[in-house]
C-alpha cells in the first residue's frame, strides 16, 4: 500500500492523527456549460499526501487494488454501509464491502453529519463529481426525483465542499463501475428519526420512479476513541441492529448507549429505504479498528462493512 500512516484515522475529528483540510482554495468550482449556466465541479478535496487516500492516478489504482478481494462472492444489494477514514485503516473494510456486492451504474451516497448546516439532507442535482479515476457525473434525474420525493431535500452544495465521507466511497465505486453516476446527499446532523422516515420514503419513491438498479452507500465509521475492547462491545450494539434491518433500533441504540457512530443516521435511513424496497437480508462482510492497523488499542476507531439484499 502506498499511504503513510498520517492519513486520518477519521477525518471529522482532530486527535493524534494529522488531518490535512486542504488546498484552501475551496472544494466546488464552477465552470460556464454551453447553456451560459454554471456547472457544479466538486473536487476531489481530501486526496493527496497525508490525506485520506493517493491523489495520482496510478498510485490510487495500485491501492484499491490492494484493498478489494477479487475472489469475494458478490450479491445484488440493496443498501452498504461501508466506513470513511483514511484507507490506511478502514480501506480493507470498505474495500471488502464493495468487492461482496455487484455496483450498478448508479449510486446514492448518504454522507455522515459532521457538520450542521440549515438543509435536513442537501443533495447535488447537477455537474460532475472529480475523482483521480476521473470525474463522475452526478445524475440529475434521480437526484430530482429524491428531491421531489423526499420534502426535506433540497438542492444545496455547500455542506458538500468540506465534506470526506461521500467522497472517500467514489474511487472504490469507480474501481467496480466504469459508467459511474452519483446522487450525493448529506445527511444534517440534527436529523430526527422522524426525519430520517421522511429520506428514506423519498428515496424508496424516487429509486422505484427511476427503474433502474440502484445502490444505496451509508457512510459511517463506528466508535471514536476509545479501548479496542468498549468499542468492539459498543459497535456490536449497533451492529446487531444493522443485521436485524431494524432502523429505528439502531437509532435508538446509538443514542441510549452513547455509541460515537458518526454516521448512524445515514444508516438508519438506508435500513429504512433498503426495507422499502425489499432488502431481507443483512450480512456483516469485514468489521475492525484502527488499533489493528496502528496497533494503538487504547484509542482505536471502529470501522464495520455490511452488505443488506
Amino acid at each position: 500500500m502506498t499511504l503513510r500512516r498520517a492519513a486520518p484515522v477519521h477525518g471529522g475529528l482532530r486527535g493524534p492523527f494529522r488531518f490535512d483540510k486542504g488546498r484552501g482554495d475551496g472544494y466546488l468550482r464552477f465552470k460556464m456549460s454551453s447553456q451560459g449556466k454554471s456547472a457544479v465541479r466538486r473536487r476531489a478535496a481530501f486526496a493527496g499526501p497525508d490525506s485520506f487516500y493517493p491523489a495520482g492516478q496510478s498510485a490510487l489504482e495500485k491501492t484499491l487494488q490492494a484493498l478489494i478481494n477479487p475472489k469475494a462472492v458478490k450479491v445484488k444489494a440493496v443498501a452498504v454501509v461501508s466506513p470513511h477514514a483514511g484507507y490506511i485503516y478502514s480501506g480493507l473494510v470498505a474495500g471488502a464491502v464493495f468487492s461482496s456486492v455487484m455496483i450498478p451504474a448508479t449510486v446514492v451516497i448518504l454522507g455522515a453529519p459532521h457538520a450542521d448546516f440549515r438543509p435536513r439532507f442537501s443533495v447535488i442535482n447537477e455537474g460532475v463529481w472529480e475523482s483521480p479515476l476521473g470525474d463522475v457525473a452526478i445524475n440529475r434525474e434521480l437526484a430530482d426525483l429524491v428531491i421531489d420525493s423526499c420534502s426535506l431535500a433540497e438542492v444545496a452544495e455547500k455542506p458538500h465542499e468540506d465534506e470526506h465521507s461521500l467522497e472517500v466511497q467514489v474511487p472504490f465505486l469507480q474501481y467496480f463501475q466504469k459508467d459511474l453516476s452519483l446522487v450525493p446527499v448529506h445527511v444534517n446532523i440534527r436529523s430526527t428519526f422522524e426525519d430520517l422516515e421522511n429520506l428514506a420514503s423519498g428515496l424508496t419513491s424516487a429509486i422505484r420512479k427511476f427503474g433502474q438498479n440502484v445502490l444505496i452507500v451509508a457512510s459511517t465509521d463506528m466508535s471514536h476513541f476509545i479501548s479496542q475492547e468498549s468499542a468492539k462491545k459498543k459497535d456490536f450494539l449497533a451492529i446487531d441492529r444493522i443485521l436485524a434491518l431494524d432502523g429505528r433500533g439502531l437509532f435508538e441504540t446509538v443514542r441510549t448507549h452513547n455509541i460515537s457512530m458518526c454516521g448512524f443516521q445515514p444508516t438508519t435511513a438506508a435500513l429504512l429505504a433498503a426495507r422499502g424496497l425489499g432488502a431481507t437480508k443483512s450480512e456483516l462482510v469485514k468489521y475492525q479498528t484502527s488499533g489493528d492497523v496502528s496497533g494503538d488499542k487504547s484509542h482505536v476507531v471502529g470501522y464495520a462493512g455490511l452488505r443488506i439484499y
